[in-house]
């Protein structure tokens, strides 16, 4: 095997992992201008907001920035508790080679369709929406050289 892991995901990287993609497309952009939008309102309005309305001015300014956050995390926990057993996964010139429990599972290099370098992870996608998230934990000193071989099998 040119690189073998065995690792358990856990809530903390789930979260991490639905973070960048939430706030890395045109959602987190839309949730951007709305809390721009609700900030420059609260600053605006309130010296002649009752007290109801600025109940709901701090409430619309947390909801992007600190309660989806909040909200997210507490699936990546419910996602994490249903991982009962390691995953092993080995790359290899012949494809991944997956490893869970009793179950194994080999997928060739051309069934993969992508793969995304993230600061704190390297997600493999077998399809658009399934893949293998090898967290900078998992990866260790080897990152880039894992980066650099998984390129160069979907390159090649």
């Amino acid at each position: 095997m040119k690189f073998r892991y065995t690792y358990r995901t856990t809530a903390f990287e789930l979260w991490q992992l639905s973070m960048y993609y939430t706030y890395g497309s045109m959602v987190g952009v839309c949730n951007a201008i709305f809390t721009v939008a609700v900030i420059a309102l609260t600053v605006t309005r309130w010296n002649t907001a009752g007290s109801t309305w600025k109940m709901l001015l701090i409430l619309s300014c947390c909801l992007f920035p600190v309660i989806q956050p909040l909200l997210i995390y507490l699936k990546a926990v419910r996602q994490a508790a249903g991982i009962k057993q390691d995953t092993e996964v080995g790359f290899d010139d012949g494809g991944i080679h997956i490893r869970v429990g009793d179950q194994k599972s080999d997928i060739g290099w051309k069934a993969i369709k992508r793969v995304s370098k993230k600061p704190t992870m390297i997600i493999v996608f077998s399809d658009t929406t399934h893949g293998f998230v090898l967290s900078n934990r998992v990866l260790g000193k080897e990152r880039e050289a894992f980066y650099s071989y998984v390129a160069s099998k979907l390159n090649g």
